[in-house]
């Protein structure tokens, strides 16, 4: 793995506004290229719960602690993201205990507990209600019918943007219920949710130029003394490396990331 641009079909896009940084769209800053649809096939259609699911759901003090990935992320030398235990809580709850705590413009993470599958990232609205990015659609949906057996939690600390005003981060969500297929410049829920909450057109594909610096740095800790930095041109495409990390078999790459460490050290 080491540096993954490698894996990565790279657009050849000029500078693009595609977004203002105020987080408000503007007419004449939308252009009609460079959007995409979402390439996540994330089966928030499965009704059905494996016996996994079953054996695993909240205590009956409503939340899970699970053995995740934790990372930290770099722009430069500014921190940009964070999922480290040492610093936030990364509980999960189930539906009926998270919907306690959620608040209209909220940035909400669903975990499946057994699937290899990334986290589904929504905006909620309110009374059960979230917005999302689903399968090539923004669409507004009941956080109760599409969890399908996923747990939740707030992320809404996970970026360490500055995050707009509530009412801004609604215009946002809600301002694109509707769009799909090529209307759709984010390639996945996580980036999608981000840009509503954060207003920051790097979470767009295409949304900054790619050049020939690496300004973007990943850091997989694996342990607390092995910690793998990857290295990444843009925000977008080291979202998508990521997801692909969480999506991946746990053991599969963590013997794939160690490998790689004692062939570096050789």
């Amino acid at each position: 793995m080491g540096n993954q641009l490698d894996r990565f079909t790279h657009l050849n896009y000029s500078e693009l506004p595609t977004g203002d940084p105020s987080g408000i769209e503007k007419d004449d800053l939308r252009v009609g290229v460079a959007y995409f649809f979402s390439d996540e096939e994330e089966d928030l259609d499965d009704r059905s719960l494996s016996e996994n699911n079953r054996e695993r759901s909240p205590g009956s003090d409503g939340h899970l602690v699970l053995n995740e990935t934790e990372y930290s992320a770099f722009c430069f030398q500014e921190c940009i993201f964070s999922k480290l235990r040492e610093n936030e809580d990364l509980n999960i709850h189930s539906v009926k205990t998270l919907l306690t705590m959620c608040k209209p413009g909220d940035l909400l993470e669903l975990v499946h507990v057994s699937k290899d599958k990334p986290p589904h990232w929504v905006i909620y609205e309110k009374n059960d209600q979230i917005i999302h990015l689903h399968n090539g659609e923004i669409r507004k949906d009941s956080l109760f019918e599409i969890s399908n057996g996923r747990l939740g939690r707030i992320v809404n600390n996970r970026y360490r943007y500055r995050p707009l005003p509530a009412d801004l981060v609604m215009q946002n969500a809600c301002g694109h219920l509707g769009l799909s297929g090529g209307e759709i410049c984010w390639t996945n829920s996580e980036s999608f949710a981000a840009w509503c909450r954060f207003g920051k057109r790097e979470f767009k594909a295409g949304g900054e130029v790619h050049n020939r610096e690496l300004q973007y740095f990943l850091k997989i800790h694996l342990s607390e003394n092995n910690v793998r930095t990857l290295m990444f041109r843009s925000l977008e495409e080291m979202i998508r490396e990521r997801r692909r990390v969480d999506a991946s078999e746990k053991f599969r790459l963590l013997n794939e990331l160690c490998l790689e460490n004692v062939e570096d050290q050789e």
